[in-house]
């Protein structure tokens, strides 16, 4: 149910961003989305130790510095790369695409931390690897050529990231959810407004920086927060499958708000995808 909810929230970020990087740069946006996480949760912690709650959560220990350091990092490249991704592509196509995350996730944690991967499983890598090649396909994969067109290469490097990210988060599952947020929301954030800055962006208007905040603390924070939870009991892998139900809602949602097309590719890429969503669920 925590990864399931966690879906949810994280699923109105793809048609809200979309609007926003009408107007706010791309790595404004991520850095922004991030710091958002990191004050609203880190506001909550502040609020629990206010109330003298004694938190009965473990905190992170100096063997977890590299875990942490590593998810931060992974956490600056990956929006970045999914903003400008999103920035060409149509937020239906760019939420979808998302599901590749359960491809990332699985095979890293089999290849890099001895997570078991079933029979059941690789038939849904499978699915989701192929729908997402059709999501990435120009024009479809109607016309001349076959080609991928360069906003889903980048989105699809992005699930790429929160995959590693998502197995390193696994390491330190069992630590207090909201320090992770909170120095997941900050790290990355901070560092993702250096570069935002280093290459000429500018500061969105305040009315834009608002909402990007608040998206931010519900879509990022508090999805983050449930799904660190959601990821104790049942390994980095199978949370990512209950997860998927967010590019879902997310493409349902951009279509609905943003008016985007429905074409034939995109159905048969959406009936693979949810085939192997729910086998990989199972």
């Amino acid at each position: 149910m925590l990864a399931v909810l966690a879906a949810a929230l994280y699923a109105i970020s793809t048609p809200v961003s979309k609007l926003m990087l009408l107007s706010v740069p791309p790595t404004m946006v991520a850095a922004f989305l991030y710091l958002g996480a990191g004050v609203g949760v880190g506001a909550m912690m502040l609020l629990r130790k206010k109330r003298h709650h004694a938190s009965t959560e473990e905190r992170l220990h100096r063997r977890d510095v590299p875990y942490a350091a590593a998810m931060v990092v992974l956490d600056i490249i990956a929006p970045i790369l999914m903003m400008y991704g999103l920035k060409t592509c149509s937020a239906a196509n760019t939420s979808l695409l998302n599901n590749f995350e359960i491809v990332a996730t699985a095979l890293i944690a089999l290849l890099f931390f001895s997570e078991a991967v079933g029979r059941r499983l690789w038939i849904a890598i499978a699915l989701v690897t192929v729908a997402s090649i059709l999501l990435s396909l120009d024009d479809g994969g109607i016309g001349e050529a076959l080609t991928f067109s360069r906003g889903s290469l980048l989105v699809l490097g992005a699930t790429v990231c929160w995959g590693l990210e998502n197995n390193c988060t696994r390491q330190i599952a069992d630590r207090d959810p909201m320090q992770i947020v909170t120095i997941k929301g900050f790290g990355s954030g901070l560092g993702a407004l250096a570069i935002a800055f280093s290459i000429g962006e500018h500061l969105p208007q305040w009315r834009y920086l608002l909402i990007l905040l608040l998206l931010g603390y519900v879509a990022y924070g508090l999805s983050i927060y449930f799904y660190t939870y959601a990821q104790r009991t049942i390994g980095a892998a199978k949370t990512s499958t209950y997860y998927a139900l967010a590019p879902f809602i997310g493409a349902l949602l951009s279509i609905v708000m943003l008016g985007e097309p429905i074409t034939l590719m995109f159905v048969i890429a959406t009936a693979i995808m949810a085939v192997g969503c729910w086998i990989a669920a199972k």
